[in-house]
């Protein structure tokens, strides 16, 4: 059982129909080889008992002389007449062999003894003396089909013809049988093969089909899905498998087609309210700026609320600025492709940093050699001082941050890992997505904050770099990890 299940089990419908349909034709094979050789066998044994019957005793009878009668030349005489070669007379006197002989030819001088072992003797006086044919084995005959039979003389008359005449035809229709079967089994498996592979042709196109969308990019733009899979018999059940899956392409098409319509409305509707917005936020923050220099007295209440409208003009203006860029970059627009000193980024960024917060500890973790990519210089700095950003306004004072840049293998790979106390893993998923923020900030007691677009700007101009970033947090270990090309 053990063996059987450490067989390879065929994967695919056709493998798994063509190998039934084999095994069921092997099975029908079997069953009618084995009807066929028992069949043969019970019927040549019934002729051979039949012959058994008509020979009768003559044979044994001669043996009951003792001793036997002899010829003019002074030689034993036993009637060998209308004897069958091979048969074998045997005559018993109180469970002991007194006489024996087998006929080796047609010819009555021919040799007529033969040797028996103890044990070949011991089986024949084992014979019931009922007249009916039994099966034994003698040691220098093999198979012997015998009757014993009551003598005249109180002893038992034994007469055996040989098995092997009916062992060898039902071997030859064994071989004979494997053969054709064989051979049978051969073709069916190749023709069966080609027929299933006919059959199931619908079904091969919808898996092709199947396939080739589900390496189609459905979650970004527009996409064109593949021509529809061939409808071929709607009656059958590969044809109604077809069509059921062209109809649930044409529902995936349809909602894709309105999914990318929907998106492109909301991503001009961004760019445009971003655009249109710059302008207002800037004269809001250019009239209080304007205020707070007016050389007149003013009152502190009215200083602070002007200073509340220009910080919060600020802010939206980066708020608008981030928008717009991210709808810049939905529209696929390209970016500027120069060599960019990634080591010189890094150190600027750096330095911002460390001036924006100094209650943290900024660690520098540099090759010895410069990395340089292919890029967009302004966009990458903006990656690199959003992911700083993100670790200084989520950290608590003291946190250590680590920045690592590292090449190799064609990829240059730079980590902001900090030991603050870690991303909640309810945030983590859906972390670089757009207007994500935590419930509860990373740094107790920490202020609004931005509006959860830094990290989905350092996603998206990663993306468009054709590079990744990935995350990796827990309990006093962040680490975000960007990866980019510098080939």
């Amino acid at each position: 059982m053990r063996a059987l299940r450490r067989l390879p089990r065929p994967r695919t419908l056709r493998a798994r129909l063509t190998v039934g349909l084999v095994v069921l034709l092997a099975v029908s094979c079997a069953a009618v080889g084995l009807a066929a050789v028992v069949e043969l066998n019970g019927f040549l044994t019934q002729r051979l008992d039949e012959q058994l019957v008509q020979v009768g005793t003559r044979f044994p009878e001669s043996m009951e002389h003792d001793p036997p009668r002899t010829d003019h030349d002074g030689d034993e005489h036993l009637d060998t007449r209308r004897q069958a070669t091979g048969t074998f007379g045997a005559r018993l006197l109180d469970g002991r062999v007194t006489h024996k002989g087998l006929i080796r030819s047609g010819d009555p001088s021919a040799d007529l003894d033969v040797d028996l072992t103890a044990a070949d003797q011991r089986r024949l006086a084992r014979l019931p003396a009922d007249g009916r044919p039994h099966t034994i084995e003698l040691s220098a005959l093999h198979d012997y089909r015998v009757i014993a039979s009551p003598g005249r003389d109180g002893d038992v008359l034994i007469v055996g013809l040989p098995l092997e005449p009916v062992e060898a035809t039902v071997h030859r229709l064994e071989r004979v049988a494997g053969i054709v079967f064989g051979l049978a089994l051969v073709i069916t498996g190749v023709a069966g093969a080609l027929w299933v592979r006919w059959s199931l042709r619908p079904l091969s196109r919808v898996a092709a089909t199947a396939t080739r969308v589900s390496e189609l990019p459905l979650a970004s733009g527009e996409v064109a899905l593949p021509p529809r899979a061939p409808v071929s018999d709607p009656r059958s059940e590969v044809g109604r498998v077809a069509a059921a899956f062209d109809r649930m392409l044409g529902h995936v098409e349809g909602a894709l087609t309105k999914r990318h319509a929907s998106e492109e409305r909301l991503r001009r509707f961004a760019a445009d309210a971003s655009h249109e917005l710059r302008t207002p936020v800037a004269s809001v923050r250019g009239h209080a700026e304007l205020a707070l220099l007016h050389p007149g007295p003013v009152p502190a209440e009215v200083t602070r609320a002007l200073e509340r409208i220009a910080a919060e003009s600020s802010r939206m203006g980066e708020m608008v600025d981030d928008l717009l860029l991210l709808a810049r970059l939905d529209a696929g627009r390209p970016l500027e492709r120069r060599p960019v000193d990634l080591t010189r980024l890094v150190l600027d960024a750096v330095t911002d940093a460390r001036a924006a917060g100094p209650g943290h500890r900024w660690t520098l973790d540099l090759p010895e050699e410069p990395v340089t990519v292919t890029g967009d210089a302004h966009r990458l700095h903006q990656v690199l001082g959003n992911l700083l950003a993100n670790a200084r306004l989520h950290t608590p004072a003291g946190t250590e941050v680590t920045v690592t840049l590292s090449a190799g293998q064609g990829t240059a790979r730079l980590s902001v890992h900090d030991d603050g106390p870690g991303v909640p893993e309810d945030v983590q998923p859906g972390v670089f997505e757009r207007f994500t923020r935590a419930e509860h900030r990373r740094r107790a007691g920490a202020s609004g904050g931005g509006a959860g677009l830094g990290l989905s700007i350092v996603a998206a101009v990663v993306e468009a770099h054709g590079g990744g970033v990935e995350l990796e947090s827990k309990p006093g270990s962040t680490t975000f990890t960007v990866l980019l090309s510098t080939a």
